[in-house]
């Protein structure tokens, strides 16, 4: 009983802090908005989206060249996904704080996201992605981009 006590303590704890944490840092007030086909690090560019994408399948046998992440419960869903060179990553605020996609490295950052919004990002470059919510620092996730030619849909190929 006392676990149970204890947990649910700690889950109201953890969504008053975001609570808060929106509150302080803006909420969903307007926030800076990344200019479309800016380029935010060598060979990416990142916008705003109008809407979320469902993701289209690259060739056979490789990665997709787009993949969408939901923003919501305080959490990145899924906390990884893979993609091809070239392609693009959409997040999506389903929920009802502010957060950000802010790449560890710094190459892509969405600026606060308010509930309904997306941003896009473009990955130019293979390798692995990890990013957080600046907000919500635990909030965290990685982007894994392979090249065409070696990318595979099924794991140990």
């Amino acid at each position: 009983m006392l676990s149970k006590r204890l947990a649910f303590a700690l889950a109201l704890t953890l969504v008053a802090f975001g609570g808060l944490s929106a509150i302080a840092c803006g909420g969903s007030s307007s926030s800076s908005t990344p200019t479309p086909g800016k380029t935010t690090a060598p060979g990416a560019t990142a916008t705003k989206a109008a809407a979320s994408g469902t993701g289209t399948p690259a060739a056979s046998g490789t990665a997709p060249a787009q993949a969408s992440v939901t923003i919501k419960d305080f959490a990145f869903s899924p906390p990884s996904v893979t993609i091809q060179v070239g392609g693009t990553v959409t997040w999506t605020n389903n929920g009802p704080y502010a957060h950000t996609a802010t790449a560890d490295d710094g190459s892509f950052d969405s600026g606060s996201l308010a509930a309904g919004k997306t941003f896009q990002h473009t990955f130019q470059t293979a390798g692995t992605f990890s990013y957080h919510c600046t907000i919500h620092p635990f909030m965290t996730a990685e982007v894994v981009v392979q090249s065409g030619s070696s990318a595979s849909t099924l794991p140990g190929y």
